[in-house]
């Protein structure tokens, strides 16, 4: 780090290697040296690998393959089902971990958290001696290994770790601001965070291969070159593109992100078969509205915006919508939106197999005001609701359920099992 510029801040970008992985090989003695992966139910359509041990993709086994082809490279894969509840409470603990070096830490996702250690450092020592303290500590209390990008912002930091402390032998890389024009710039425009395969191509087609074309594009020119490929709309994304190349990134490390007031709530439902009849399909969204209901009714907010998206087969040429209606007044009661809902669908569906749905409320408000309406008693209404939702909070979500989602097309009690559509 830069010792003559007593303002610049130290961050971490801390990544767990093989995440899910790593914890399976931790629990289970006796899978160290042996390719292991984590893999959904191969029986539906979530049969697709979520991480491979660095063994398993010694093989050539990658994330998001499915589990089939997988086999085929390395017929002794060991398969580990998902342990969704489980992850998340190791991701808790490794926070824990960090937080005992300081208190400026914020999730990025289940396995990559970011670190600012500025004021940490008169404590526990440089940056080094601190990544290598926290490295020993989780791996000792996890059996994860992780690896840290250090710099002097987020975005940095980021790109660090995922452009060279994911490969160091020792896990640790240091991308301090005067090294970026030696270090980053000459990277392909490919491994530059926020760029996937098909910006890849867009900005190749306009002559920027490496992080260092773009950075050393005028913003102005590099605006004139989105707007000519996409139009106006892209002149944000034009300068965050640039910003990033650049190294620039005035963000904070902020605990709080995850404690903001959130602007939707919303559930996503893959078929484990195509739906056809609409008894089938009526069954999964109301099971999807009970969901998205009790999720406002926990976080105390109404919608009065509803949004169904659906996807519909085949899947090399899908067909299907997103759309939203306004209700006429804020509500979390289910019934009333699956009216809603039920409107949407059926005013769009085109009639094609159905394979994924969902449902979204936004324009959300506190539920301490309530709108009286002529003919509906609106707190009656909330205390049944909030009744059902105290018996599934003491008993699980599949201790009262909809007649409808006992039959063989209903999916509330597969999904009680699962988090973020993984098993607990």
């Amino acid at each position: 780090m830069n010792k003559s510029n007593p303002q610049e801040r130290v961050i971490f970008l801390a990544d767990c290697q093989s995440f899910y992985a790593s914890v399976e090989k931790a629990d289970h003695p006796g899978t160290e040296n042996k390719p292991l992966v984590v893999a959904g139910d191969p029986e539906r359509r979530s049969g697709i690998i979520l991480a491979a041990c660095p063994i398993a993709k010694s093989y050539g086994v990658t994330t998001a393959e499915r589990l089939g082809e997988a086999l085929k490279k390395c017929p002794e894969l060991i398969v580990m089902r998902p342990r969704m509840q489980h992850y998340i409470d190791i991701s808790l603990m490794i926070s824990g971990i960090y937080q005992e070096y300081t208190d400026l830490v914020e999730i990025f996702s289940i396995d990559e958290q970011f670190l600012d250690i500025t004021g940490s450092l008169k404590l526990f020592g440089d940056p080094y001696t601190i990544a290598k303290a926290i490295q020993q500590k989780v791996l000792s209390q996890t059996g994860v290994w992780i690896r840290v990008g250090i710099s002097s912002n987020k975005i940095l930091a980021k790109m660090a770790t995922d452009i060279w402390a994911k490969k160091a032998p020792g896990g640790l890389f240091e991308l301090p601001p005067a090294k970026i024009q030696e270090e980053l710039w000459p990277q392909p425009v490919h491994k530059m965070f926020g760029v996937g395969s098909r910006m890849t191509k867009h900005l190749s087609l306009l002559g920027l291969h490496t992080i260092g074309a773009v950075a050393m594009t005028p913003l102005p020119r590099l605006k004139d070159k989105l707007r000519a490929r996409f139009g106006k709309q892209s002149d944000i994304h034009a300068e965050v593109l640039w910003r990033t190349a650049n190294g620039f990134d005035d963000s904070p490390v902020s605990p709080s992100t995850f404690n903001a007031a959130p602007k939707s709530v919303g559930h996503m439902m893959t078929l484990p078969k195509d739906y056809t009849r609409q008894e089938e399909i009526n069954t999964v969204l109301l099971e999807l509205t009970e969901e998205v209901c009790r999720d406002c009714r926990r976080k105390g907010y109404m919608a009065e915006v509803v949004s169904v998206n659906c996807m519909c087969s085949p899947y090399e040429a899908p067909t299907g919508f997103s759309r939203q209606m306004k209700i006429p007044y804020p509500t979390y009661h289910t019934n009333t939106v699956y009216d809603a809902v039920r409107t949407i669908f059926y005013r769009h569906w085109d009639q094609m197999p159905v394979r994924r749905l969902g449902v979204t409320l936004s324009s959300l408000s506190s539920d301490q005001l309530v709108q009286l309406t002529l003919f509906e008693d609106q707190v009656k209404l909330q205390a049944l609701d909030k009744a059902t939702d105290k018996i599934k909070d003491r008993y699980g979500s599949s201790a009262i359920v909809r007649a409808s989602s006992l039959s063989a097309f209903g999916q509330a009690r597969e999904r009680a099992q699962k988090i973020g559509g993984h098993y607990k």
